[in-house]
């Protein structure tokens, strides 16, 4: 995918219709300032969707349109199109080319179009945003931009990443999200007030139900057992769900510790493998010297025995007579054969005796090895102190050299302490001298230090003014809707389904709406009013006895049910004015009305006084029985009748008296809610205002910091110097303490040392221990292995001469004919024979001295073996008893896991029981679980509705007190309920309309509040998915781009170290992305310390990172070399001809060695008419 072409025509200054086909690889794009180069970059921009005027250097976005110059007159439209080479399929649409067009009016109107058909920009922005070019245009860099990335602050740094990453489209799902679950948060309080104002009045309007029918009370009595008995199950399912979830808990400690127990029994049993592992190749090592040392010896016994007895063949060999007779030969091969059987007879009783010998030995070295032991114990005491005498002069001699050689170390280190702090004095004068220079700027830069905590101080008093603004904007407007709401409700109470509300709606000439409407009664008196008017309060007021007669007759032709009605002007009849007991008031005087209307009230109204309580109405009447009394509560008082108790609903007095405090209240709310926009609107200028400050306080801050800066480095090389200088003293300094320190000890250990020897020398020489009971069973253990060695000598002697005198018959057979040959090597053989037997005589001395040296080793090694065999042993202990508690730990474990996966299946059974219950009270009752529970849970009393006999309590019956729950009295109560609805057989509905229309309304707003429940889950779920989906996306692209950037520095800033942070990287979908650049040679970090040239190369390598990780299929790059010298640029073109392999380059350019890398070059320009003209070159090779 690249930019195939762009037209312009009548943008900014081209006026005429203007073409550029762009080509892959890179595109210059030259010519004097001024002449329009930019323009072309904010057409690309401009058609790519950018909305910001400021971003295409204009104040207002028609200004983009050809504004006419003194020869051509301004133009009406402004038409950008751009056509994309599509043919890889980048883009997300079934074309292999692709134009988009954007059309601007000055009269206003804009137009998009992608391949000719209209769309919208939300359809341009999708369009390319899976390229990396979102809304933030991070492909375009235009001139100033470098600065602006280095300027920005971290957040925006993470604005660039995510739209190289493609994350912008995330984010816009999220907010549309956002607002939606705004949106519908604010739906379910309203609807929550209107379901709670609604459920308010069912109960009271069953009650009236039942009065009219006692089906009704029946129907009553059904669901508050059934809701009770099944707020009762629901309680119990929940306990018992929390008590198996607490079990829960206490079951997962227990496995916890049971899984420490058995890491830990693991750890032991890996530690014994080891220890075992460990001791095999010792115990094998040891066993193999033995069995070497043994076999050494018993190798040296039979050397031994064999240089004995050719000793001994040699001292007796007898004279060979020369030239034997033929015959004589003939004869000793008869007698050979004979001797071979005597010798096979003898073989067999030799291997018996060396049987024998070789038990008598083993028992006899062990014996010997004891007594060894011990000598060799006593031995090694002479040994040691004869040792230590050596030992301890020897340590004497060394002392006393390294003493010498420290004297001379330390002579070496002084006179080089003495010449680093030479170093030091010189570096530090010259530092000093330096310093005061700085002194100066040090003490403004404090006045600008505090000048900007001040103004952050502001800054930051403000936001939090202005978030205080924020929340109390919206609890107002939150009390604003539920008001509202509260509103709505009451106003659904005031309808009536009987004759008067149907006279109303009827549109009957003199009807003047509902009395109620017509009163003002004093606040904190409705209920005693609307008492007092009793059925009048829900009468209707009329003009005249006729429209009265009128109505009525309406009523009966209409068959509209009943009315009360009351007739303005009538006649006054002069109400009495005199004087009331003290604490009372007459209750029209709580009451105003029209006029035409009073004469008609004060006769409803009467003479009946108005109370605060029981007790002073009691004492009224009872002070004058001729008077009538009303309390607060509307409870009526005279001497001889009574009336008072919970009423079974709100009257419509009420209901207006209610309507219109709530309305008073919602103006205040409203009138609040203003106050708070307009302190919120402060706010925010005052935090702008505050921005300002603080930048311009930042801004001198980093300008004062450049100074300090410069100054800084020139005296850092000195401080270095001195605190080298000042280093390798200190170090010269704690080598000569150091070396003193060892003399003194050394001085120490001499002296003590000398008495030492001087003691040991004093003391009396140890006797060496007596060998003899060694010396004793060492003979017999010697004699024992001569037995044995003379017993085996004897067998192999046996086995050999058997073996010589195999066959020999026959060669003395065979010799009688050699026999003559031989007589004359007779005398040579027996000079042979008397110099072997010289040779086995040092043979048999010099195995006799081998034999006692492996000896010892033989004892040496069965006391290793012996040792190897205790380790290996205890190692062997050790892991059996690990293992047997790795298998205890795992059985618990086992027993664990399989109780609480019994609980596991239980727990879930009963949280099935809980959801059934719930969902049964949806369904059956249109409560809620927690709503059900708050109001007919078994810690409620239950009210009575009803007579012993079953018929319902009236007003005048005294309401009996409320029941506690009883399970099985309510389980009775169910039943006989449905055994009296069975019983009554059809019903007449009528009574129960209004009642089922509530209920109704209930249940639809129910599940509506559900539904918009479910909807806010969808949404969060939702934004937790985009939340999950942005994180995953920026981490990835956050790790290759600060990989990228730490290879990119380095080719910008050889040498130099740089790389990306993240302010808070325990928060991946909000924390922003920091800059750290230290290029060769410098300390600083900061970026307001570096160059501007080190600036734009910072702000070039963290671009050309975003476009090396996350590669775009073009860039547009405006000037941005312009501020780089010959070094830097070439560093820079280098990665410009890397990205130009991959990514299709547009590069406006003053610099020629830029132009030279170019593949295709334009030349703009503009003539005096003040419209540009381009003219392209095709650069070949």
């Amino acid at each position: 995918m690249y930019l195939k072409s762009l037209t312009l025509k009548g943008f900014k200054s081209f006026a005429s219709a203007t073409t550029l086909a762009f080509e892959p690889g890179i595109t210059a794009i030259v010519g004097p300032n001024g002449s329009g180069k930019s323009n072309i970059v904010d057409a690309l921009a401009w058609v790519m969707g950018e909305q910001g005027a400021k971003h295409l250097r204009g104040g207002k976005m028609d200004d983009v349109i050809f504004a006419g110059t003194a020869g051509r007159p301004p133009l009406g439209r402004a038409e950008v199109t751009l056509t994309i080479d599509n043919t890889d399929g980048v883009l997300p649409i079934d074309y292999t080319e692709v134009t988009i067009s954007r059309t601007l009016f000055r009269a206003g109107g804009s137009e998009y179009a992608i391949n000719g058909h209209t769309a919208r920009l939300l359809d341009v922005q999708e369009l390319l945003s899976d390229t990396g070019m979102g809304r933030e245009m991070h492909v375009i860099v235009g001139q100033g931009q470098l600065d602006q990335i280095l300027q920005a602050t971290p957040e925006i740094r993470r604005g660039f990443i995510e739209e190289a990453a493609g994350v912008l489209k995330h984010r816009r799902r999220k907010e549309k999200a956002a607002r939606k679950l705004e949106s519908t948060r604010q739906n379910l309080e309203r609807l929550s007030d209107l379901i709670s104002e609604i459920r308010r009045q069912l109960k009271p309007l069953g009650r009236q139900a039942a009065v009219a029918r006692k089906a009704a009370v029946v129907q009553a009595e059904l669901r508050d057992a059934r809701s009770r008995l099944l707020a009762d199950d629901l309680t119990t399912a929940r306990l018992a769900l929390a008590s198996e979830q607490e079990n829960q808990a206490g079951q997962e400690k227990l496995r916890a510790d049971a899984r420490v127990r058995l890491e830990q029994a693991r750890s032991r049993e890996a530690e014994a493998e080891q220890a075992l592992t460990a001791a095999n190749p010792a115990l094998t090592a040891a066993q193999e010297r033995w069995y070497a040392a043994v076999a050494l010896r018993e190798r040296m016994a039979t050397i031994e025995s064999i240089s004995a007895e050719r000793m001994r063949h040699g001292e007796v060999a007898p004279e060979t007579r020369s030239a034997r007779d033929p015959a004589e030969l003939e004869a000793e091969a008869t007698r050979a054969r004979a001797e071979e059987a005597e010798l096979e007879a003898q073989v067999e009783a030799a291997q018996e005796s060396l049987a024998r010998a070789t038990t008598r030995r083993e028992s006899a070295e062990h014996d010997h090895e004891a007594a060894e032991t011990d000598y060799a114990a006593q031995l090694r005491a002479v040994a040691d102190r004869r040792e230590g005498l050596a030992r301890l002069s020897g340590q004497v001699g060394s002392l006393n050299s390294r003493l010498e050689a420290g004297a001379e170390e330390v002579d070496r280190l002084s006179q080089r302490r003495d010449e680093a702090l030479a170093r030091a004095t010189e570096a530090e004068q010259a530092y000093l001298a330096l310093e005061g220079r700085i002194t100066g700027l040090g003490d403004g830069e404090s006045d600008l230090d505090a000048n900007y905590e001040r103004a952050a101080h502001e800054l930051a008093a403000a936001k939090e003014t202005l978030a205080a603004g924020d929340q109390h904007r919206e609890q107002v407007e939150r009390n604003v809707a539920t008001l509202s709401a509260r509103i709505e409700a009451l106003e659904l109470g005031l309808v009536r389904a009987d004759g008067a509300a149907a006279l109303a709606g009827a549109g009957v000439p003199g009807v003047l709406g509902a009395l109620s409407g017509l009163l003002t009664v004093e606040s904190g008196w409705e209920i005693a009013v609307a008492a007092v008017l009793g059925p009048a309060a829900e009468a209707l007021a009329v003009r005249d006895p006729a429209a009265a007669r009128e109505a009525l007759e309406t009523l009966h032709r209409d068959d509209l049910g009943r009315a009360r009605l009351v007739i303005q002007g009538a006649p006054d009849a002069q109400p009495s004015s005199g004087p009331v007991p003290a604490g009372t008031r007459r209750v029209r005087d709580l009451v105003q009305v029209p006029q035409p209307m009073a004469p008609a009230v004060n006769e409803l109204l009467g003479e009946f006084l108005a109370v605060e309580d029981l007790d002073e109405a009691f004492a009224v009447v009872s002070g004058d029985p001729q008077l009538q009394v009303v309390t607060r509560r509307g409870e009526l008082l005279s001497a001889w009748f009574m009336a008072g108790g919970s009423g079974s609903g709100r009257s419509r007095i009420e209901l207006q008296a209610a309507i219109s405090s709530t309305r008073e209240e919602l103006s205040t709310a409203r009138h609040e809610a203003e106050r708070a926009h307009f302190s919120r609107q402060q706010a925010g200028e005052a935090v702008s205002a505050a921005q300002k400050k603080a930048d311009a306080a930042l801004e001198l801050l980093n300008e004062s910091d450049a100074a300090m800066s410069a100054l800084s480095e020139q005296i850092s090389h000195l401080g270095q110097a001195s605190a080298t200088a000042r280093a390798e003293a200190e170090r010269a300094t704690a080598s000569i303490d150091k070396a003193n320190s060892r003399r003194a000890a050394d001085e120490g250990e001499l002296g003590a040392l000398r008495q030492r020897l001087e003691l040991a020398r004093s003391q009396e020489e140890v006797a060496e221990p007596d060998p003899a009971r060694r010396d004793e069973l060492s003979v017999a253990a010697r004699l024992a292995r001569q037995t044995e060695m003379d017993a085996r000598l004897a067998l192999r002697t046996g086995q050999e001469r058997a073996r010589s005198l195999a066959g020999r018959a026959d060669s003395l057979s065979r010799a009688a004919a050699r026999e003559r040959q031989s007589q004359a090597e007779a005398a040579a053989r027996r000079e042979r024979v008397r110099r072997e037997a010289a040779v086995a005589g040092a043979v048999h001395e010099a195995a006799q001295w081998l034999a006692a040296r492996v000896e010892e080793l033989t004892v040496a090694a069965q006391a290793e073996r012996d040792e190897a065999e205790r380790a290996r042993s205890q190692a062997d202990a050790h892991i059996s008893a690990a293992r047997e508690e790795v298998r205890q730990r795992s059985q618990e474990i086992e027993s664990l896991v399989e109780g609480a996966h019994r609980e596991e299946l239980a727990r879930i059974e009963q949280q099935m029981r809980v959801e059934q219950l719930a969902e049964k009270a949806m369904d059956e009752l249109g409560m809620q679980a927690d709503a059900l529970v708050d109001e007919f849970g078994p810690d409620k009393p239950i009210p009575v509705l009803t007579r012993p006999d079953g018929s319902a309590l009236t007003e005048d019956d005294e309401q009996p007190d409320p029941v506690p729950f009883d399970r099985g009295e309510q389980v009775k109560r169910e039943r006989r309920a449905r055994r009296a609805l069975d019983q009554l057989g059809r019903i007449n509905p009528l009574a129960l309309e209004e009642f089922d229309a509530l209920n109704a309304r209930h249940q639809f707003l129910a599940e509506q509040f559900e539904d918009l429940k479910k909807t806010r889950k969808d949404l969060e779920d939702i934004i937790d998915e985009v939340d999950a989906r942005v994180q995953q996306v920026f981490s990835q692209a956050y790790a290759d781009i600060e990989a990228t950037f730490a290879t990119v520095f380095p080719r910008l800033f050889p040498g130099g170290e740089g790389r990306l942070v993240l302010t808070d990287p325990g928060d991946m979908l909000a924390t922003g992305v920091d800059i750290e650049a230290r290029p060769a040679g410098k300390k600083v970090k900061r970026m307001s310390l570096l160059s501007g040239g080190e600036r734009s190369l910072v702000a070039v390598a963290f671009l050309f990172s975003l476009f090396i990780a996350r590669p775009s299929p073009f860039y547009i790059l405006d000037e941005v070399e312009a501020a780089l010298d010959d070094v830097n640029l070439s560093r820079l073109l280098g990665i410009y001809e890397e990205l130009g392999k991959d990514s299709q380059l547009l590069v406006i350019t003053h610099q020629k060695r830029t132009m030279e890398k170019a593949d295709a070059l334009y030349g703009v320009t503009m003539r005096g008419d003040g419209v540009t003209k381009v003219i392209s070159q095709r650069l070949v090779g």
